[in-house]
């Protein structure tokens, strides 16, 4: 396939080999975001799709597309997480060996998951550069193929088959939300929409920390990031392929940025209204739908590119999410050092109907004169208008709220 011209054909035959292999994922509408957007909106969910993402499409198309000596040389990735389990379970589906080069602090449902599908795995590197050299030094060494997990044109045709199922989905879309991180499944869309839909606007979205498009299409070539960083690993990539970022300058419509706090509240929203647990890069294009709504043509429907998400990740980014829908209230409040006065303040808290998560006693500030004391209390409250009512109902009682957030 030619990496410069990927077209609607190789999409189309890439959708006809991944049939009975990759699920057309199903498209659940909103109403809260459709309320929000002030438009109809649809979540096309990948995060339900076979190993949990989109990943799986590119990976199988790319490793079906081998030689039969290619094949019995085996492959070898690296990744994190998605493309790991997409390459392992594509190559066992396959018959092809696969190894896969995870980092040492990989998180151990993917570590697990990775060799459930069938890959072995080599925890290598305290960062990803290092897993890549590993994985591309044992390709040198053993002829295994690599498998890169956006910057070939079949993974991009494979992630395409994505584009042509919203359409299928959704004929009236008015816009197409991606998120994007390398540009595979942004360029493959709108490699699909693009021929059959000119008018519908397919639009990335990065995370602001981790952002290499937006000044690339600036430049019109790739350029690195000199520094990036997001809670969605899945996104962190430091520059644009080469092969997408061409498909994608050509045929896209941009790409906006969100921020950490849109992202974490994003996730949470997907998980309480839509009922559906969604990884952070995956929750990115909802971000979007709360960041730049105004933007957005409707009805738009937004990708959520996968769900794997480590529990422990999701429990500090469901409580970063409450905080930033106005859920946890941080308050510090000085009160007079004797018995029965923090009861006191405790049952001003509950008169105010917020829920007290955390108390800790500061005495050592020195600001604070003899026979005072401070109490840092966390709330969990009903959003940012019940924040409010709490603080100003503690004032009311004469407690002196020193700062709060």
């Amino acid at each position: 396939m030619d990496a410069t011209a990927i077209t609607l054909d190789d999409v189309r035959g890439a959708q006809k080999m991944l049939a009975g292999v990759a699920r057309a994922t199903e498209m659940h509408g909103s109403r809260h975001l459709s309320s929000l957007a002030g438009a109809p909106v649809h979540l096309k969910c990948e995060n339900l799709q076979r190993t949990g993402s989109f990943k799986l499409r590119g990976a199988y198309i790319r490793i079906a597309g081998l030689s039969p000596v290619e094949r019995a040389a085996g492959v070898v990735a690296a990744s994190a997480g998605n493309h790991a389990q997409g390459v392992a379970l594509a190559a066992s589906i396959l018959g092809v060996r696969s190894t896969v080069f995870m980092p040492a602090a990989a998180p151990l449902p993917k570590v697990a998951a990775t060799r459930e599908y069938g890959a072995e795995v080599r925890l290598v590197g305290e960062n990803f550069d290092a897993t890549l050299a590993a994985a591309l030094e044992y390709a040198e060494t053993t002829g295994a193929v690599f498998i890169h997990p956006f910057d070939h044109p079949d993974v991009i045709a494979g992630q395409g088959t994505v584009g042509l199922e919203i359409l299928e989905q959704c004929p009236e879309v008015g816009t197409i939300l991606v998120a994007v991180g390398g540009g595979g499944l942004l360029a493959g869309i709108a490699a699909a929409v693009k021929p059959l839909r000119p008018g519908v606007r397919v639009l990335g979205v990065q995370a602001a920390g981790a952002a290499a498009f937006p000044p690339s299409l600036r430049a019109g070539r790739p350029v690195a990031l000199e520094r990036f960083g997001t809670m969605a690993d899945g996104i962190q990539v430091g520059r644009p392929g080469d092969v997408p970022f061409d498909v994608v300058s050509r045929l896209a419509d941009g790409v906006l940025t969100v921020s950490e706090d849109a992202i974490a509240a994003a996730l949470l929203l997907c998980l309480e209204r839509a009922k559906l647990v969604v990884e952070p890069a995956g929750a990115a294009t909802v971000a979007a739908l709360l960041e730049h709504r105004e933007e957005l043509r409707g009805p738009v429907v937004a990708v959520l590119s996968g769900g794997n998400i480590d529990p422990l990740l999701m429990q500090r980014v469901l409580a970063h999410g409450m905080a930033a829908a106005g859920r946890y209230l941080s308050l510090r409040v000085r009160i007079p050092d004797r018995p029965g006065v923090l009861a006191g303040l405790l049952g001003a808290v509950s008169r105010a109907d917020a829920n007290v998560v955390d108390v800790a006693h500061v005495r050592t500030d020195p600001k604070l004169g003899l026979g005072e004391v401070e109490v840092d209390l966390q709330l969990e409250t009903k959003g940012p208008d019940h924040c409010a009512a709490v603080r100003g109902a503690l004032r009311g009682e004469g407690y002196a709220v020193v700062s709060g957030s």
